[in-house]
C-alpha cells in the first residue's frame, strides 16, 4: 500500500546479477579449459587478430563514453535538453557496441583463452594479462546484467543506471588493460611502433 516500488522490487536486479555472475563464471571456465588457437578467427582485414582487437577495443571504449554521455543527457544530468533523436542514436550505438564486444570477446577467448598462472612452457603470465582476462569475463557478465536492466519493465528505477555504470566501468578497465596498454607499448596497429 505505501510501497512505491515498481512490481518486482529487487527480484529483477537480483536475477540479472545472478545471471551475469553465472555467465561471467562460464566464460571464465571456458577460457581456462579451451586450448587457445588462432584457427577459426578472422582479422577483418587487419594484419593480425591483435591489430583487429586493438582497433575494435578503441572503438568500444569511444562508444562506451558516448553511451554514458548520452544516458546522462537523456536523463537531464547535463543541464541541457536532449534532442528527440538522442534516444534512437543511443540505442543504435549501444547495439553496435554490443556486437563489437561480442566479436572482441570471442577472439580473446578463442585465440588466447583465460590466462592465469603460467603458460604451458612454465613461462609466467604477466599480471596485466591475468587482470585483463578476469575483467573481460566480468564485462561479459555485466553485459548480461545491462541487457536485463534495459529489457525489464519491472525493475526499479535505480537498476538501469547502476547496470550501465557497472558495464561502463568494466569496459573502460578492459580497454585500458588491453588496447591502451598495447598502443603504449607497441604503437597504433600497423604504424610500425
Amino acid at each position: 500500500m505505501g510501497d512505491s516500488a515498481p512490481p518486482g522490487g529487487t527480484a529483477v536486479p537480483l536475477a540479472g546479477l545472478a545471471a551475469g555472475a553465472v555467465v561471467a563464471l562460464l566464460v571464465g571456465v571456458f577460457g581456462k579449459v579451451h586450448q587457445p588457437t588462432l584457427a577459426g578467427t578472422t582479422t577483418l582485414g587487419f594484419q593480425t587478430v591483435i591489430d583487429m582487437k586493438v582497433v575494435l577495443s578503441v572503438a568500444i571504449g569511444l562508444l562506451a563514453v558516448l553511451q554514458i554521455l548520452g544516458a546522462l543527457w537523456m536523463y537531464g544530468k547535463l543541464g541541457v535538453r536532449a534532442p528527440s533523436w538522442l534516444g534512437t542514436a543511443h540505442r543504435i550505438s549501444g547495439a553496435v557496441a554490443f556486437v563489437l564486444i561480442v566479436v572482441v570477446a570471442y577472439h580473446c577467448l578463442w585465440a588466447l583463452g583465460l590466462q592465469t598462472g603460467t603458460l604451458a612452457a612454465r613461462v609466467p603470465v604477466a599480471p596485466r594479462a591475468v587482470i585483463h582476462g578476469l575483467l573481460g569475463c566480468a564485462t561479459i557478465g555485466a553485459l548480461v546484467v545491462k541487457v536485463v536492466a534495459v529489457r525489464s519493465r519491472r525493475s526499479p528505477g535505480w537498476f538501469l543506471p547502476v547496470a550501465g555504470g557497472l558495464l561502463f566501468t568494466l569496459l573502460i578497465a578492459v580497454v585500458m588493460t588491453s588496447a591502451v596498454w598495447y598502443i603504449g607499448a607497441q604503437g597504433w596497429p600497423g604504424s610500425g611502433g
